[in-house]
């Protein structure tokens, strides 16, 4: 399974790099913001993206509608991790079918829940 983690903070994209390392996901891309991330999905087949919202370029809420209108991408699994806590923006989000929410601070349980409920659905999904 191919992750990619974008962030424009250096330290969450390391922190959340090695969670994932940790959860066996061996092949973990970075970028630094919403543009560079759609050039490495062009590039290459991602199943999961993890995105951070606010970013510099193309926020993660702009990458998430990206990938949600593209045809070829819009089987990605993708979770935001932001310290985000404005409910309208949240409430948007979900009503836009993003996967999972992830608010900072967080730590390794909560990865590990969020990406247990965002698979088991997929696979419930696959299987009906």
């Amino acid at each position: 399974m191919r992750v990619l983690v974008v962030d424009d903070m250096p330290l969450m994209r390391h922190v959340l790099t090695n969670m994932l390392r940790k959860l066996d996901f061996k092949h973990v891309d970075e970028a630094t913001n919403g543009e560079q991330a759609l050039k490495m999905l062009k590039k290459k087949r991602y199943n999961l993206v993890l995105t951070d919202l606010h970013m510099p370029k193309i926020s993660g809420k702009d990458l998430f509608l990206s990938i949600r209108a593209n045809e070829k991408w819009n089987d990605i699994a993708v979770i935001v991790v932001s310290c985000e806590d404005q409910k309208e923006v949240v409430t948007d989000l979900i009503k836009a079918k993003v996967d999972g929410f992830i608010v900072k601070p967080f730590n390794f349980a909560t990865l590990q829940k969020q990406l247990d409920l965002v698979f088991k659905e997929d696979q419930k999904a696959t299987h009906s």
